[in-house]
């Protein structure tokens, strides 16, 4: 059992001992701790703060803890009930809230849950932020509030319509000439509240619908990170529908995933790819990816005159770099789309609006759109981590021994050969080291992948 806290956010699984896991004193502790940094950061008499949760079963349990604690500091709350990342992130400004808290674990199995934190922009708290409030919550540093100045609940239950309103607003998204298509999707909600919000989006975009795991009941029907392993139910329900495409989406809707049309998956890395091709294609602009993406995006956003760059891991990383780069659009490779014409958060809605128009002004089938893309392929693996494990000696010894090649540090160690390679680094949100790689083919990238986690356990001695 764990509690992590990072610029991700407070995460950890439900039960077990205070302090070493998500508990009910800690999501009260950590809620108290934001709340805390959001009054001593602001003149305003009284402060609003925008939740949001996914379906995982210890939501409602979460959810009450955090909504109150911000009462009990005197907050206003506008509960947005069962919603997503992106709706939150939305609502935010428009609710012109101080701040927002989604309840999600993201990818993550059942048993987590986490408080991601926002800002007064609907965007994730940087590190020296997060740094504050990891201070304050140690401290415990919390003043609440007497009886007359508690905070009030309101209930808005229409954000998700909202969104999808948002959405289909943007200038680059045609509705008409998908509906005009006639395409038939297989969603996958993962039983959360993906399963609401995306087929509700397709059909709004004269999209016919086969819901697989669409009942937001928090019981995941496979491991809810939208990887080929677990995926498939949907790649055979593809084929059997003779659908288009599938659409995978996680628990909190901010990573998207494609199956092509023969069942195969379409791959997470190239979610952004396809919309950043759509997006260049009528407006000339530069990207942004993390360090653990694909070589792709580069090569297709200097296909249109762009110029790609890469950022550390973690989305407040990649929204750095986009503004500083004015990036027209960005994301990271697991799915993650952010589209600054819409906001700058990953938002898996805006992914399938712009795939979808972009499929749309093609004659090509998903694994023929998918096939003209360069091919690079990725393996991805991690070792679990002990006490024992000195990741940072670890990356400091593969960093000496790779000297002589093309080595970036920003975020772990990424190490370029001239056809392919290697990123390793610590999880943000887990307790594990993750070995990203990339070549030219499967095999040639899980046998690199299989050749740096041989090295590194040699390293640590397991």
């Amino acid at each position: 059992m764990t509690l992590i806290k990072s610029i991700s956010g407070i995460r950890g699984t439900i039960g077990g001992n205070v302090g070493d896991n998500l508990t009910p004193v800690d999501a009260v502790k950590f809620a108290s701790a934001y709340g805390t940094f959001l009054k001593q950061n602001s003149n305003k008499e009284k402060l609003t703060v925008v939740i949001g949760r996914d379906a995982r079963i210890s939501g409602p349990m979460i959810h009450n803890l955090v909504q109150n604690t911000l009462v009990g500091l005197g907050i206003n709350v506008i509960d947005l009930g069962l919603s997503t990342t992106p709706t939150v992130e939305i609502a935010v400004p428009l609710e012109n809230a101080d701040g927002g808290i989604i309840l999600t674990a993201s990818h993550n199995p059942k048993q987590w849950n986490a408080l991601k934190l926002l800002n007064a922009k609907g965007e994730f708290l940087n590190g020296d932020d997060g740094a504050k409030i990891l201070e304050i919550a140690e401290a415990e540093a919390f003043l609440f509030s007497d009886v007359d100045s508690l905070g009030e609940v309101t209930e808005n239950d229409a954000y998700m319509d909202i969104h999808i309103d948002e959405v289909l607003n943007l200038p680059l998204v045609d509705a008409e000439a998908v509906a005009k298509r006639k395409f038939k999707v297989v969603v996958d909600g993962v039983n959360s509240s993906g399963g609401i919000i995306i087929p509700k989006l397709l059909k709004q975009m004269g999209v016919e619908v086969v819901e697989l795991y669409c009942e937001p009941n928090g019981q995941f029907p496979h491991n809810p990170e939208p990887l080929k392993e677990h995926l498939g139910d949907i790649c055979k329900l593809v084929v059997e529908e003779k659908a288009d495409f599938g659409i995978v989406v996680d628990p909190d809707v901010d990573r998207l995933a494609f199956i092509s049309n023969d069942g195969e998956m379409f791959g997470e890395e190239y979610t952004l790819v396809a919309c950043a091709d759509y997006v260049l294609g009528k407006t000339k602009g530069n990207t942004v990816s993390n360090m653990s993406s694909s070589r792709a995006l580069r090569d297709i956003t200097e296909k249109h005159g762009g110029k790609y760059q890469a950022s550390a891991v973690g989305e407040v990383n990649v929204v750095t770099l986009m503004k500083e780069s004015n990036a027209i659009i960005g994301g990271e490779g697991n799915g993650g789309i952010i589209y600054p014409e819409s906001h700058y958060g990953r938002d898996s809605l805006v992914g399938v609006a712009l795939f979808l128009t972009h499929l749309a002004s093609l004659d090509v089938t998903v694994a023929a759109l998918r096939a003209s893309y360069p091919q690079y392929y990725m393996s991805k693996n991690k070792i679990e981590l002990t006490p024992q494990i000195d990741v940072d000696a670890i990356l400091k010894t593969m960093t000496e021994k790779y000297k002589n090649e093309d080595i970036l540090t920003i975020d772990g160690v990424k190490i370029d050969f001239p056809t392919e390679w290697v990123h390793l680094r610590k999880s943000n949100t887990e307790p594990i080291i993750r070995i990203y790689t990339e070549a030219p083919t499967q095999k040639e990238a899980d046998i690199l992948a299989e050749r740096f986690v041989s090295e590194i356990k040699t390293i640590a001695g397991i």
